[in-house]
């Protein structure tokens, strides 16, 4: 069990939200491959069986597009069915499939003065990602987070509110079942733009931010994490795609210590 509450909060402010994840990021940080893929195939068991749920929020958001003009390219994205949900249950269970790359040996050496140093993969810790009517992605992103060790704020846009709600309360009912902080999975769509903003800002609180998709839609207008943008991701941070062959971690350098014997 996590030191962390395993129940999500509710009825917080955008500032809380952010705290709720850096501490759930405190807990995940250090939980073995063993419980982070107990949580994964709780996710996948519990998208299949909040099916219903799931479509009825995209079916409102899907209707609310029709009305306000939305494009027929941008409604397939934010489409989901029983088909999609299946495939993306399938997906989360992929990702528990992949080794786990916290706390793997990137490289070492021994100094000429006998210090032995030693660089290995640890979480980020909040990771940010902005992205548009792809409510796919908000269960993609937050799969990846969780088996690399880190929290995820998702910012996925007004056209996708409904879905992405529905699916972050499931995403954090699942978390909570295995024992795990359900804050480590937050949405900030309630809260707009302004809340993309603040999401840019919240140093303090988000480690790495990712704004996903085209340039025009992506581009930060205010100070920003380390990784600003995937497009194209730098070396010390993986690809926000679904595709990326291991989930999001960083390589830091760990203390120095003298090799025994």
């Amino acid at each position: 069990m996590s030191g962390a509450s395993s129940q999500p909060s509710v009825s917080l402010s955008l500032t809380d939200r952010f705290a709720a994840a850096k501490r759930a990021s405190r807990a995940l940080a250090t939980q073995t491959a063993g419980a982070k893929n107990h949580a994964l195939e709780a996710i996948a068991s519990a998208l299949l069986l909040g099916s219903d749920r799931i479509l009825a929020a995209n079916r409102m958001d899907l209707e609310a597009g029709e009305r306000n003009g939305l494009s027929t390219a941008l409604q397939d994205r934010l489409r989901l069915d029983e088909k999609r949900i299946t495939a993306l249950a399938d997906a989360v269970l992929d990702v528990a499939g992949l080794t786990d790359p916290v706390g793997e040996t990137v490289r070492g050496s021994i100094l000429p003065n006998g210090l032995q140093v030693t660089q290995v993969r640890v979480p980020f810790g909040v990771v940010g990602v902005i992205y548009e009517a792809r409510p796919n992605v908000t269960v993609d992103i937050a799969a990846l987070a969780l088996k690399s060790g880190n929290a995820a704020v998702l910012r996925g846009g007004t056209a996708a509110e409904n879905s992405n709600r529905v699916l972050v309360e499931i995403l954090q009912e699942a978390l909570a079942s295995a024992g795990l902080p359900a804050d480590a999975v937050q949405t900030i769509d309630e809260f707009g733009r302004e809340g993309a903003r603040e999401l840019m800002r919240a140093r303090d609180y988000i480690d790495v931010l990712i704004p996903r998709g085209a340039r025009s839609s992506s581009r930060p207008s205010s100070p920003s994490p380390p990784c600003r943008s995937s497009r194209p991701a730098p070396a010390s941070c993986t690809s926000s795609s679904t595709r990326a062959p291991t989930p999001t971690s960083q390589r830091r350098s760990c203390s120095t210590r003298r090799p025994s014997g």
